[in-house]
């Protein structure tokens, strides 16, 4: 079950990524695209290049005739979601900053003790925030509020708050658990990259 939820979790994480990249680099072709046929057009009418200015004009009207005034929108969206369930992911991987120098420092039950206050804290700011979320959410339903430009029910916008929110309490109280049980933390390198070691033995 676990495993299912580390799975989708970071399957959910990994389609917003690819997702947001796509529309971006979409949208920002559209753009240069209409601009540009729309210089070439100029330029064509100007050197009274009639075939070329006929060409660029039915590029222009053909990339007109897409509309993606909701892409920045959407694109948005997908990085508040990404980053909501980025967080959680970043608290079972151990990928979070922490200025750890003091808590190292201590004598070992000491530094359990810290250690776990600090886990649950985590847990219960996190939880509380999920909770307000929940209610925000119940509350923005009521209003039938939609986005401007994709016209979405805004409660499923902000439906990430409470969702991550406690996603990432859950982490805080595995996290935890598992301190207690073995003693270790997840611990990320940021110096890894994945495959290096397969290309280097190849």
């Amino acid at each position: 079950m676990m495993r299912l939820l580390d799975r989708l979790e970071e399957a959910i994480i990994a389609f917003l990524i690819a997702a947001a990249t796509t529309t971006i680099f979409v949208a920002v072709v559209h753009r240069y695209g209409l601009s540009s046929a729309a210089k070439l057009i100029g330029f064509a009418n100007s050197m009274e290049w009639t075939t070329l200015a006929g060409l660029a004009r039915s590029t222009y009207k053909w990339l007109a005739g897409f509309n993606l005034t909701w892409a920045q929108e959407l694109t948005i969206y997908m990085f508040v979601w990404m980053a909501k369930f980025g967080a959680a992911y970043g608290v079972r991987t151990g990928i979070h900053v922490g200025v750890d120098v003091l808590i190292n420092a201590l004598d070992a039950r000491t530094r359990v003790g810290f250690i776990l206050f600090g886990l649950g804290a985590g847990a219960l700011f996190t939880g509380i925030v999920g909770a307000l979320g929940a209610n925000f959410v119940w509350k923005m339903a009521a209003t039938g509020q939609t986005s401007a430009d994709l016209e979405v029910p805004m409660w499923i916008v902000y439906l990430c708050v409470p969702l991550g929110s406690w996603l990432m309490s859950f982490r805080f109280l595995q996290v935890a658990v598992s301190f207690v049980r073995t003693g270790h933390l997840p611990k990320h390198d940021h110096g890894h990259v994945a495959g290096l070691e397969e290309e280097a033995a190849s």
